[in-house]
């Protein structure tokens, strides 16, 4: 019926506008070798979904209909944070990135991590906590 079909496109779009890329504040930990206290700073990161198709086809015929895209920053600015407990022969600033405007894009390898890195958690500090920063 005309009312079921309404409510399915008006719950798509509740459920787009919910889970879409967007700007979210994140906390993340800095810490600098040789340094004895590690920092909380608040930033802002890309989060959500983004419209991606993949194909169960092969060659060049499959690929026209792959779409992969991720949600990524097209723009970023760097903040300074200073880490406390550092000896006076290591600089105490640090720069760290936040996101300023988001876009579900094709992932650019030469600009970006696409993938994680490796298996080191930021959410966690290995020496004493010295923050928030905003």
């Amino acid at each position: 019926s005309c009312f079921c079909a309404l409510r399915t496109l008006l719950f798509a779009l509740m459920v787009g506008a919910v889970y879409t890329c967007t700007l979210m504040n994140h906390t993340i930990w800095l810490e600098k070798k040789n340094c004895t206290q590690c920092v909380a700073v608040n930033t802002t990161i890309c989060s959500g979904y983004c419209y991606t198709r993949d194909t169960n086809l092969k060659g060049s015929f499959g690929r026209a209909f792959l779409i992969q895209r991720s949600c990524v920053p097209i723009s970023l600015v760097y903040r300074a944070v200073f880490i406390p407990g550092c000896p006076q022969d290591v600089g105490s600033q640090l720069y760290y990135p936040a996101a300023r405007c988001c876009s579900c894009r094709r992932c650019d390898t030469r600009t970006h991590h696409c993938v994680k890195p490796r298996p080191y958690s930021y959410d966690q500090c290995s020496v004493k906590l010295g923050g928030p920063y905003p």
